[in-house]
């Protein structure tokens, strides 16, 4: 079935959050009904939103839609079609408009609204087979959702504010051309009847046209602020959940991981926390290119901001929210054994729950397992400059490419063939026991995002183990 068939079928409260979705975007709901087979027939996730390279491959989508709109309003020939035919040619005029100046804005519009309308209709499907959704579920389902409308609302008042320095920068020219205008007549003899004629309507051309840029001036000034303060506030509502996410809910499987490995209940499945995950990766990730050209913006018209200028700890937050993201998604899916024996085969999976939101997967990482003491991991872990290659043994087969699974979205390697080939132990002192010594498997990868502009060195330690060195 398609989406759009499945998306009529929402009620209640999910049918006022796609109608939401679709007052924020102001992207029409007509033109999604109307044109939903060509819409949905897209490859929209093949299109590189942060790449400008594939801006006329946006161009050419955007365009490609305005014609499909135009052709649906033309076979409406129904009298009672009359109104929607109108509204359609309106339509395929403010597409135009709005988007043709930034196609690939358009592009994460559409892409957006198809992945809320997706996790609307599967949030639906499921209502009946599964248990009801706990409070503090619910509670990260409502803010993530209510994060991608604040995030939608920001990126339009962006182009708004693009919209307007455009147009604030083209008037100045303008006021520059009057002013040299001025200048040349001002250089003829008082009496030159041109002068005469002329110089009044400069002066007062560009006395009207001064008023007009002191008064868009201030209007972009206070439209610069207060999308500082809404990105402020959105970044404090991303952080509170980021921490329920990854403080509360990670921590309490691999809490549930650990006690399954000493005979306790399995952990459950990952993928809710993926999807999670995923959203927040590409909501930080969205608004962390929209302070990109706010900055780009700023460098093109500098204007002094009064007070307290919120741009740089914006930069500062947004990318330390990504990076805390990014390193604490870097999990053990499947925990190598308790008890580790020498020359003896383990296997053991590793996953990155927003690799496939961050294209990572474009470039696979390679993660390297070794094994080192409880001691050393703890520093290893608590200290990100020490060196990754302190060790206290030799693991065979212990590096692996991290692979994408197109249809699971999952990003994992998989050790299969692991053998501990030696192990280094600290001096004994008095009668200190070999198994009272604990050793963890470390693993540990680097990889870039953004074309390397933000590299990552991720690491992650399974749960203390002891090592046999006999058979």
């Amino acid at each position: 079935m398609s989406l759009i068939l499945r998306l009529q079928q929402l009620q209640g409260e999910d049918l006022q959050k796609l109608q939401a979705l679709y007052m924020h975007t102001q992207f029409p709901m007509e033109i999604r009904y109307y044109c939903a087979s060509w819409i949905e027939a897209q490859d929209w996730q093949g299109i590189n939103v942060d790449d400008l390279s594939m801006e006329p491959n946006a161009r050419m989508l955007l365009q490609e839609l305005i014609q499909q709109v135009n052709q649906k309003a033309s076979g409406l020939s129904d009298e009672m079609m009359f109104p929607i035919r109108l509204k359609l040619n309106q339509f395929a005029r403010e597409l135009d408009q709005r988007w043709s100046i930034s196609p690939l804005n358009f592009v994460r519009t559409i892409r957006y609204c198809i992945e809320v309308e997706q996790s609307l209709v599967d949030d639906a499907g499921g209502n009946l087979a599964r248990t009801p959704m706990s409070d503090s579920h619910e509670s990260i389902e409502t803010t993530l959702h209510e994060l991608r409308i604040m995030t939608a609302d920001t990126e339009k008042d962006l182009d708004t504010l693009q919209q307007k320095q455009e147009m604030f920068v083209f008037q100045y020219q303008e006021n520059l051309k009057l002013q040299n205008q001025l200048a040349q007549l001002q250089s003829l003899p008082e009496r030159d009847p041109n002068r005469l004629a002329q110089e009044p309507l400069l002066k007062q051309k560009k006395m009207d046209l001064e008023t007009v840029l002191q008064t868009e001036a201030q209007h972009l000034l206070t439209m610069r602020i207060s999308l500082a303060e809404k990105h402020k506030q959105m970044f404090e509502k991303i952080k509170d959940v980021q921490h329920t996410v990854l403080e509360d809910e990670l921590i309490q499987w691999k809490r549930r991981q650990q006690l399954a490995g000493i005979g306790g209940p399995l952990e459950g499945t990952l993928d809710q926390l993926q999807k999670w995950c995923e959203m927040l990766a590409e909501i930080t990730w969205h608004n962390r290119q929209q302070i990109k050209k706010v900055e780009l913006l700023r460098q093109q018209l500098p204007m002094k901001v009064p007070g307290n200028d919120l741009l740089p700890e914006l930069n500062t937050t947004i990318t330390a929210l990504l990076s805390t993201l990014v390193t604490s998604t870097f999990i053990i899916e499947k925990q190598p054994p308790q008890v580790l024996k020498k020359e003896t085969r383990f296997a053991a999976s590793v996953r990155l729950l927003v690799g496939g939101k961050l294209n990572v997967h474009m470039n696979p990482p390679q993660v390297k397992a070794t094994i080192v003491s409880e001691a050393q991991a703890k520093n290893l872990l608590n200290d990100n400059n020490l060196g990754m290659n302190e060790t206290s043994g030799d693991i065979l087969n212990n590096c692996g490419v991290m692979e994408y699974h197109k249809e699971s979205g999952n990003l994992t390697v998989t050790f299969r063939n692991m053998s501990l080939k030696r192990i280094r132990r600290a001096d004994r002192r008095g009668s200190e026991f070999v198994t009272e010594e604990k050793f963890t498997i470390l693993f540990q990868s680097t990889f870039s995002i953004a074309s390397g502009e933000l590299v990552f060195q991720v690491r992650v330690s399974d749960h203390p183990k002891i090592v046999q060195e006999w058979q």
